[in-house]
C-alpha cells in the first residue's frame, strides 16, 4: 500500500504480556500492504519490534502460543538479593535465540529502530537509537521488581514505560511522516489477582512449585500477608503484587495520555486487552487475535491516514 513516499513509523508501546498483541498488529498491517520504515519500541514493544526487523517474528509467535502457565515460572527465580527475579542466563538465551545474536548493533538492523528506558537516578527519558541491540532490550525491559536495573553507559536503566509508554516522539524525531501507535493499556480497569485457580481447560497447578508459589512461601513466614491474605471477606485488601503491578498499569496509562496530547500519532491502536494480567503469557494467542482485530477495525481510518 505504501504508495507514496512517506515514511511510516511504526510505535509499539509497554504492556507486558498484552506486548503479544503486536505481533497481530504487524501481520494485520501486512496483509493491508503496509510495511512500516522505521519500528520504535517500549519495553515489550522493543522485544516485538526487534525480533520483526530481524526476521524472528514466527519464531516468537511459536514461543508464544506455546507458553502455559507452568512455563513462566522457569524465567523466574527465587532469591533474596532483591535485585529482581528474572534469571538473567535464560532471558539473554531467550534474547539471542528470538531476537539476534549478542554482539549485533542497532546500526546493523536492516531499518531505523529505538527503544526507550528510563534513567533510575534522573527520571530522565532515554533513546536507545546506537549500541548493542540486546543491550537495548534489557534496558528497555526492566520492570521495576522483575527485571533488575541494567547498567549502560554510567546510567542504571529500567523500563521505558515509567516515562514515555507509547514513544511516538522518537518516531518523529526520526523522521517518520505517518505514524501508526500501539497503546496497550488503554482499558486497564481491573486488579489481576495471583491465584492458584486456573481457567477451565487447564490442568490445576500446584503453586508451591511455581516462581510465585515459593516466594509467597519464603515470604509469608517473615512478612504474612504480603502477597496473599488469609480472608474469605471479598472486600479484603489487594496483595501486594497486585497492588505494584496495577499501579504501574494506572501510571502508564496516564502517562500515555498525556504523552498522545501533547504528540499525537496519526493512528493510535487500543487492543482491548484489560482481560490479561502482566505474566499470563499463556494467553499469547488471544493477545495476537484482539491485535489482528484492533487493525482491521481501524482499517479504513489507517487507509486514509497513510494516503491522504
Amino acid at each position: 500500500m505504501n504508495k507514496n513516499t512517506k515514511k511510516i513509523g511504526l510505535v509499539l508501546g509497554s504492556g507486558s504480556a498484552r506486548g503479544m498483541s503486536h505481533i497481530g498488529v504487524i501481520r494485520a498491517l501486512e496483509k493491508m500492504g503496509i510495511t512500516p520504515d522505521i519500528v520504535v519500541g517500549c519495553s515489550v514493544g522493543s522485544l516485538v519490534g526487534a525480533s520483526y526487523l530481524f526476521g524472528k517474528l514466527d519464531a516468537l509467535e511459536e514461543w508464544a502460543s506455546a507458553f502455559n502457565k507452568r512455563t513462566i515460572a522457569s524465567y523466574f527465580d527465587l532469591n533474596f538479593s532483591m535485585r529482581g527475579f528474572v534469571k538473567q542466563e535464560r532471558m539473554q538465551d531467550f534474547y539471542e535465540e528470538y531476537v539476534c545474536s549478542g554482539d549485533v548493533l542497532i546500526s546493523q538492523m536492516p531499518k531505523p529502530f529505538a527503544a526507550v528506558a528510563c534513567d533510575l537516578s534522573s527520571g530522565e527519558e532515554i533513546w536507545l537509537k546506537s549500541g548493542n541491540v540486546i543491550d537495548a532490550l534489557w534496558a528497555s525491559m526492566s520492570y521495576p521488581g522483575l527485571y533488575p536495573a541494567f547498567r549502560h553507559q554510567d546510567r542504571w536503566l529500567v523500563d521505558g514505560g515509567l516515562v514515555n509508554p507509547v514513544p511516538v516522539s522518537i518516531a518523529k524525531s526520526m523522521g517518520a511522516d505517518v505514524i501508526i501507535a500501539v497503546n496497550l493499556n488503554s482499558d486497564i480497569s481491573k486488579i489481576h489477582e495471583l491465584t492458584g485457580k486456573t481457567d477451565e481447560d487447564d490442568e490445576p497447578i500446584n503453586l508451591n512449585k511455581t516462581f510465585i508459589g515459593k516466594a509467597k512461601k519464603s515470604i509469608q513466614s517473615v512478612t504474612p500477608g504480603w502477597l496473599s491474605s488469609n480472608s474469605k471477606n471479598e472486600s479484603q485488601q489487594p496483595k501486594m503484587f497486585d497492588v505494584l503491578t496495577t499501579s504501574i498499569d494506572i501510571m502508564q496509562d496516564r502517562i500515555t495520555r498525556s504523552q498522545l496530547v501533547g504528540d499525537p500519532p496519526d493512528v493510535v491502536l487500543a487492543p482491548r486487552l484489560s482481560h490479561i494480567g502482566l505474566l499470563e503469557l499463556h494467553k499469547a494467542a488471544e493477545a495476537i487475535k484482539e491485535g489482528e482485530a484492533c487493525v482491521n477495525r481501524m482499517a479504513e481510518e489507517i487507509e486514509y491516514r497513510i494516503n491522504r
